[in-house]
């Protein structure tokens, strides 16, 4: 019951949107549907939209993990708004006993391995050193 609890809490910090909305009066905007749904057994849904364009849902349940003391708790859940510039920024998540996976295309990723550390680490492996005894 604690872990729905916290998860529940932290759904509820995660759709605060006041650091999207910024100072421009967004902050106001009103919101055109909001939906929650607790179940009996520790699943839920929430969903709401705004009308500047802000929209977010998540839903999650229990799941029992072999060896656990208590029930992990699987979610997934999406966000979209509209970006400073004007670019609609879409977010999918996962979160469930291996951790928090965000995907979109906001997010930053690392460059590439250049090619010469690719080779290197190639010879490396197929020549792999020899012991100094």
């Amino acid at each position: 019951m604690k872990l729905v609890l916290v998860v529940l809490l932290v759904a509820y910090a995660s759709a605060d949107v006041s650091h999207i909305v910024g100072k421009t009066g967004e902050a106001n905007a009103k919101i055109l549907n909001q939906e929650l749904d607790t179940g009996l057994e520790g699943q839920y849904r929430w969903t709401y939209e705004t009308e500047n364009g802000i929209s977010a849902s998540e839903q999650g349940a229990p799941k029992i993990v072999p060896g656990a003391e208590d029930a992990a708790e699987v979610v997934q859940g999406s966000a979209q708004w509209t970006a400073p510039d004007g670019q609609v920024v879409q977010l999918t998540y996962t979160a469930d006993e291996n951790g928090y996976n965000a995907q979109g295309s906001h997010i930053p990723t690392s460059p590439p391995i250049p090619d010469a550390i690719i080779r290197s680490l190639e010879y490396i492996r197929a020549n792999p050193p020899k012991d100094i005894n």
